[in-house]
């Protein structure tokens, strides 16, 4: 008992400790951007105009995959991210690609690196982002690429549909991401990402750089391990049936408050509420749901009726 207290306050520690180092980090770049020298603002360089001419494709692909793998998504450094949930045993990939330049010739050389292959075997699918952010990538498959181009814009939106029962690790840039209907072990790494996670179970850890993040349970009972979200800054709102069952720990680290409008949610026995902090009870208690903010608001409050899983088979 006395090790596995240790070991779980060892890991609340460790996590409070990366988002302290990630907002002092914050912190310090804001500081030095505010007391930089009005003489180099005025001669800071203007920003690039944003390339006239732009192409985009789509790209699709059906791979057969059966329950129980694992997909993991190395994402583009700018694009939206959607996953869902089907009963088919096959992961469905829509990918439109968009490639911005000042010419017809530059167009066609982005395209070429731009872009993401897919590397699978029968319980691992690999959807891998390929293109100028990737200095190792560059360096072995594009020696000669222009270095004028590396700093011109692209994006991919990734749109997914797969087995409902399925691992997920997902590397994410700046842009959407929503994840819905998927049961099983999720790791998500993002940066700024407004994200949309709308869940009945499995085994959750996010770490967001920026929100806002919204996690939505449509059902009365989270069947798993848990979740544990990490936000650095924004508002994190959950919404949970009126009689849901679980335990609830809500920690806001620096600036911003925690709201429970969940009128089933309790403070636990020997715990105190305050404006930054919540330990409590839904229901009957089960699982521990945790979340971390730096900077923001974590919201806690009843989901409607109307808020349901969107799930299609089409």
């Amino acid at each position: 008992m006395t090790q596995t207290k240790f070991s779980s306050t060892a890991s609340a520690l460790v996590r409070r400790a990366f988002l302290l180092c990630a907002l002092l980090v914050l912190f310090m770049a804001n500081a030095h951007a505010q007391t930089a020298p009005q003489r180099n603002q005025a001669t800071a360089a203007a920003p690039a105009p944003t390339p006239a001419l732009k192409r985009t494709t789509t790209r699709h692909e059906v791979r057969r995959f059966g329950y129980g793998g694992t997909l993991t998504i190395y994402s583009a450094p700018e694009g939206s991210i959607t996953i869902e949930a089907w009963p088919r045993s096959e992961i469905d990939l829509t990918a439109d690609i968009e490639w911005r330049a000042h010419t017809e010739e530059e167009l066609a050389q982005l395209a070429a690196v731009n872009n993401f292959v897919i590397d699978e075997s029968n319980i691992h699918f690999q959807l891998i982002t390929t293109g100028t952010h990737d200095r190792k990538f560059m360096k072995h498959a594009a020696k000669k690429f222009p270095k004028k181009l590396l700093a011109l814009p692209w994006k991919i939106d990734y749109r997914l549909r797969v087995p409902a029962a399925l691992d997920i690790n997902l590397f994410a840039g700046k842009g959407p991401i929503r994840l819905d209907g998927v049961d099983g072990a999720i790791r998500i790494n993002a940066d700024a990402a407004p994200t949309t996670l709308v869940m009945a179970g499995g085994d959750l850890t996010a770490t967001i750089v920026a929100g806002p993040v919204r996690l939505r349970v449509p059902a009365r009972n989270w069947r798993g391990r848990g979740a544990d979200v990490r936000l650095l800054t924004g508002d994190l709102t959950v919404e949970l049936p009126p009689d849901f069952n679980a335990d609830i720990d809500a920690t806001v680290l620096r600036l911003g408050r925690v709201e429970n409008l969940h009128p089933a949610l309790t403070p636990r026995e020997r715990t105190t509420p305050t404006d930054r902090t919540l330990n409590a009870r839904a229901g009957s208690g089960g699982p521990t749901l945790s979340f971390e903010v730096g900077d923001g608001t974590i919201k806690i409050k009843t989901m409607t009726s109307d808020q349901t899983t969107v799930t299609s088979d089409k």
